[in-house]
């Protein structure tokens, strides 16, 4: 799952309270072989389109079968479809730099205890310029030292989102001025998308491969 170095894999093993697994899985993989029409097409989709090429989430297995909340789309095709296709968008076309998602990721799989988002997520951040430290740091609920000032608006207000549902007026006002009504929008449906995965993956639990 993990490409960056053995070094820093050990120091990410050593961090604490980590997002665990909510509970026994109570949606099983489904293998190609099991699926509808409508369900591999949208297996091909995830598997062997362009999300394959720009992501390093992992996305399935060496079964063939989709992981984690690619697996659920599975479930109800038609939405999965239209979910990954938001997801795809929020990590290729916004112009969010790849630190700032990085940090708003994990921002949420912390906040949401969700094990999958969090490691699927951690090298990025890595490989994006974070620490080890930092990513300590966005674990116990503060925001990292020695972030731009763009960067600490990104945790400041995803936090602000996730525990409050919206924006302060003084808070709002912040954003929209460090980061322009553009990046400010797209960072609020990537709070939602994300926070939308964690939920679908603590309800329905899929295995692990």
């Amino acid at each position: 799952m993990n490409s960056f170095p053995d070094q820093a894999e050990d120091s990410l093993a050593r961090l604490r309270d980590v997002p665990k697994a909510p509970g026994p899985a109570r949606t099983a993989l489904l293998g190609p072989e099991e699926l509808t029409a409508e369900q591999a097409e949208l297996h091909a989709t995830i598997a062997h389109g362009p999300r394959a090429e720009q992501t390093s989430v992992p996305l399935i297995d060496c079964e063939g079968r989709l992981l984690g909340p690619f697996a659920l789309m599975l479930l109800a095709p038609a939405v999965g479809a239209a979910v990954q296709q938001v997801g795809a968008v929020l990590r290729t076309r916004t112009e969010l730099s790849p630190r700032s998602r990085e940090l708003a990721i994990l921002t949420v799989a912390a906040h949401r205890r969700s094990r999958f988002e969090w490691e699927a997520h951690q090298g990025a951040a890595l490989e994006a310029g974070l620490e080890v430290a930092q990513l300590q740091q966005i674990l116990d609920g503060v925001i990292p030292d020695d972030l731009s000032e763009e960067d600490r608006c990104v945790v400041s207000t995803a936090n602000e989102l996730l525990t409050q549902g919206s924006l302060g007026d003084a808070d709002y006002e912040s954003a929209l001025r460090i980061l322009g009504e553009k990046r400010l929008a797209e960072l609020i449906w990537l709070v939602g998308y994300y926070s939308m995965l964690a939920v679908a993956l603590a309800t329905l639990r899929p295995e692990s491969s």
